[in-house]
């Protein structure tokens, strides 16, 4: 009597889309239990891969999540750019940052698209919830010891700018510059970050 094939770890046979297949589990895994309750253990069960796998692909949960959902941008790379540099300076290049990501269709769309889901949509919208506020607010607010209400007072200003300038496309703030936008918003975003 033989004994049954273990499963090894690594790459499975078949399919050449592994990643692929890892991020289609993840969206069903994310939209069943929400950002807080998927694991990359169970995105793995799901996509029928070795954990280690998911990791070899995607860094952390919150990474995968990004790249499942098609935003453009990962809380890796969004943290260093808001919090390193001078205090006085953070709604600068927080205003900046997000003006920037929203400039270019190929990263506006995908963010506005998750913004339409989570209005119309409770699921979506808990699970935008979960990944904004633990996996890049909350980080940020930790990171620069200041309450969790203000982080997501400035959070909400921002997101209000990207409605109206591009889903309302209200004028004149869907035409203004980017420093024109900076010099109007940045004074109010600071307040929030003077503890």
């Amino acid at each position: 009597m033989t004994e049954p094939a273990r499963r090894r770890p690594g790459r499975r046979p078949g399919s050449a889309d592994t990643r692929g297949e890892i991020l289609a589990a993840a969206r069903r895994v994310f939209a069943e239990k929400g950002f807080d309750k998927a694991t990359v253990r169970g995105i793995a069960r799901e996509a029928q891969v070795d954990p280690a796998l998911v990791h070899h692909y995607f860094d952390t949960k919150a990474g995968m999540f990004a790249a499942a959902m098609q935003l453009p941008i990962t809380p890796q790379q969004i943290l260093p750019l808001v919090v390193e540099g001078p205090r006085e300076q953070l709604a600068e290049r927080l205003v900046r940052l997000i003006l920037r990501v929203t400039a270019a269709p190929e990263t506006r769309e995908p963010l506005v698209a998750l913004i339409r889901s989570a209005m119309t949509n409770e699921q979506a919208a808990a699970m935008f919830r979960e990944f904004i506020t633990n996996a890049l607010l909350f980080q940020v607010a930790d990171r620069l010891e200041v309450p969790h209400l203000r982080i997501e007072a400035a959070f909400g200003q921002m997101i209000g700018v990207v409605l109206a300038r591009y889903v309302l496309r209200l004028e004149p703030i869907a035409s203004a510059s980017e420093d024109e936008l900076v010099e109007l918003l940045a004074p109010t975003i600071q307040r929030y970050f003077s503890v």
